[in-house]
């Protein structure tokens, strides 16, 4: 497999961390970036399981620091400086480093956890920081919040999650606009009207989205104004809220962390 490959490598789950109450329940597999590996809910699973794929980008629902989605040939610009990230998948970066590596376990009880990771300061991102998430059960909801806080020097940060949920009867999702895509697939400015589905685009949306399936209903909501939906594959759906466009660095919507700041977003799954 080629570095540019490296995204679709396979990752074990390794040994799973289980949080729930009452009939939903959530296993955290925190050697496979720190992911949900699969949610239950009255017992239908909601996630493209690693059974189902073991290719790291392919399964559970994962935490996507310090950037979301591609970064364009793995170039940007940042303090005056040009910086070159390892290409993952095909031409670009994709989905940040936070998914591929293990995460430490610094919390856990019945109903959360709270997971952190020391991002490299290498070529893999040279800039360093901290990410941490937190995942808590209550009655029929998931909450899970992420954060990145930099190092000793400033980063450009992007957050977001990238659960994998198996293929739904219905999604209800009316967003108001697009980034369009160029021919590399890439998002590009200015906003446009989107598009009708299939879709593997970044779109602003500012209300819950909801998914049915398997007489289930499941309410999506998040504090990210920014969500790419990736419903081209027929066994699942891609829904991934993003606090920017994929290639925000490039694109100048980025958010820049002076030294010691912090970036945060949250998301919750709830079933009615």
């Amino acid at each position: 497999m080629t570095t540019a490959d490296a995204a679709t490598a396979p990752i074990e789950p390794g040994p799973l961390l289980r949080i729930g109450h009452g009939e939903l329940s959530v296993d955290i597999a925190p050697a496979a970036g720190g992911r949900v590996a699969q949610i239950h809910y009255r017992g239908q699973p909601w996630l493209v399981g690693h059974e189902h794929s073991a290719a790291m980008i392919s399964w559970g629902s994962y935490p996507m620091a310090p950037w979301a989605g591609r970064i364009r040939h793995g170039r940007f610009h940042f303090e005056g400086a040009a910086w070159q990230l390892p290409v993952n998948l095909g031409a670009h970066a994709i989905h940040g480093v936070a998914f591929a590596l293990p995460w430490w376990v610094e919390e856990y009880s019945a109903t959360h956890a709270v997971l952190s990771l020391a991002l490299p300061e290498d070529t893999r991102w040279p800039f360093g920081g901290v990410v941490r998430q937190r995942l808590a059960v209550v009655d029929a909801c998931l909450r899970m919040e992420l954060s990145v806080t930099a190092g000793q020097q400033a980063m450009p940060a992007t957050l977001g999650w990238h659960p994998w949920f198996l293929k739904p009867d219905r999604m209800l999702f009316a967003p108001s606009a697009c980034y369009p895509r160029d021919d590399e697939g890439m998002a590009t400015l200015p906003l446009a009207v989107p598009p009708p589905s299939p879709w593997d685009d970044c779109f602003i949306h500012a209300q819950p989205i909801v998914l049915e399936r398997a007489g289930q209903r499941l309410q999506l909501r998040s504090d990210c104004d920014h969500w790419v939906v990736y419903d081209q594959p027929g066994h699942a759906t891609c829904v991934e809220p993003q606090t920017g466009p994929p290639d925000a660095c490039n694109l100048g919507l980025g958010t820049r962390l002076a030294p010691g700041e912090s970036l945060s977003a949250w998301y919750e799954l709830s079933w009615d």
